[in-house]
């Protein structure tokens, strides 16, 4: 930690990296249980089982469409208010619409909730990455991230164990209970000193269209939300329509949502920890991000050549679509280190999200691509777009590895 700000002691910083893990770990099994329960809330609110696809893809935008204004709307307070502000308000806020979430008994209340929800899931993770990595030292920050992301991660597979054993409704209380759980936990956590000592200052904070002001910010803030895409297009799209690709690919024995998602964040938690190993061995974000979505792209290809195979095999290759895009933790910290204190949180809240979010348009080109190319000949189109994208924006990416945090962004 810069000797320049409070010293909390090593205490203070573990409990920080703990709050943000546990509360990412909540957030997950958020996100990712509506993939999971998908099938049986909607048959039982009355969606037929030909409108399950178009119902489904729907309500899940509007969660995702939820999450780009709450990023925008959490990052802001990040960078006015505090980092602390965001990791209290988005918890409560979510507990809230998960515990609502399991009283739903039409499309139109399932569809308001999810907005609401995603609004709350979109805070965390980006306030409390920033918060760890303002108040690790440069050089350990980055293990600050993963043990944040792979342990948040397994979120998901807990929804997924919990889905096999408890029905939809419960499943969502469940969530609820566990963010009201972790606001106890929040009360010990400090302050980033960073921001502290920016907030004395006379300097723009927290303005989101300011990070466009300039040509040089606008590409360096797109090149981040460009480098995560292939994540949410491997979770938004492979992994969330599994039981769908099962049936297209003709397999004897339809995947189960829930097991796919479980797989696939099982190998994310994995790939999140060796992204961790890869970037501090090379000394640099930039080659161990290459590695990861050279990985991704193989995987993507193998999905829709091997998975067809056997269930097992179906699994095994989810597994290894969740081991390839397990640089989410570094991505995010990416994202923290790319502006000035003053900005930092809006960045790094409002890029996840944005990414999250870049499943709306992700999805909508999927369904209109799926008449003329069909289910497989889409998906694949529509990868080969995002990793396309994901490959541009890293070539140009400025290298972060060590970087030193403690400035100020100038915003005209």
């Amino acid at each position: 930690m810069d000797s320049t700000f409070p010293a909390h002691g090593k205490r203070a910083i573990s409990l920080a990296v703990l709050v943000a893990a546990l509360g990412y770990f909540v957030d997950i099994y958020d996100l990712l249980l509506f993939s999971i329960v998908r099938i049986s809330s909607l048959k039982s609110i009355g969606v037929p089982e030909s409108e399950l696809l178009n119902t489904g893809s729907m309500l899940l935008s509007m969660q995702m469409g939820g999450m780009l204004v709450g990023g925008i709307l959490w990052g802001i307070l990040g960078d006015k208010k505090g980092r602390l502000s965001v990791l209290f308000g988005s918890i409560i806020l979510y507990s809230i619409a998960n515990i609502a979430n399991g009283f739903v008994q039409s499309v139109e209340m399932y569809s308001a909730l999810r907005v609401l929800a995603g609004i709350g899931l979109a805070g965390e993770l980006g306030a409390g990455v920033t918060l760890v990595s303002e108040v690790m030292s440069k050089e350990s920050r980055g293990w600050g991230s993963t043990i944040i992301a792979g342990i948040g991660v397994l979120g998901a597979v807990l929804a997924a164990i919990i889905g096999d054993l408890y029905t939809w409704r419960t499943c969502f209380f469940i969530g609820g209970g566990m963010g009201f759980a972790l606001l106890a936990l929040r009360i010990g956590v400090y302050e980033s000193g960073m921001f502290e000592h920016v907030k004395k200052q006379n300097v723009v904070r927290g303005n989101f269209f300011k990070i466009f002001s300039t040509r040089k910010n606008t590409w360096k803030y797109l090149r981040v939300i460009g480098i995560g895409m292939p994540t949410w297009f491997v979770v938004g799209i492979l992994i969330t329509f599994s039981p769908e690709f099962g049936k297209v690919f003709g397999m004897t024995q339809i995947p189960v949502a829930g097991k796919a998602v479980m797989f696939s964040y099982i190998g994310l938690s994995l790939g999140d920890i060796l992204s961790g190993i890869t970037t501090y061995s090379l000394r640099s974000r930039k080659k161990a991000m290459l590695i990861f979505l050279t990985m991704t792209a193989l995987f993507i290809v193998s999905y829709f050549y091997f998975s067809p195979v056997s269930i097992e095999m179906f699994y095994f290759i989810c597994a290894l679509l969740g081991f390839g895009t397990g640089y989410w933790a570094m991505f995010v910290t990416i994202a923290s280190e790319q502006f000035g204190t003053n900005i930092r949180a809006t960045v790094t809240t409002t890029a996840p999200n944005f990414v999250r979010g870049a499943v709306v348009p992700i999805t909508a080109l999927f369904n209109a691509l799926r008449t003329p190319f069909g289910i497989s000949g889409s998906a694949l189109t529509v990868g080969g777009i995002t990793l396309a994208i994901g490959f541009l924006a890293l070539w140009k990416m400025e290298e972060t590895y060590g970087k030193d945090l403690h400035y100020v962004e100038e915003l005209q």
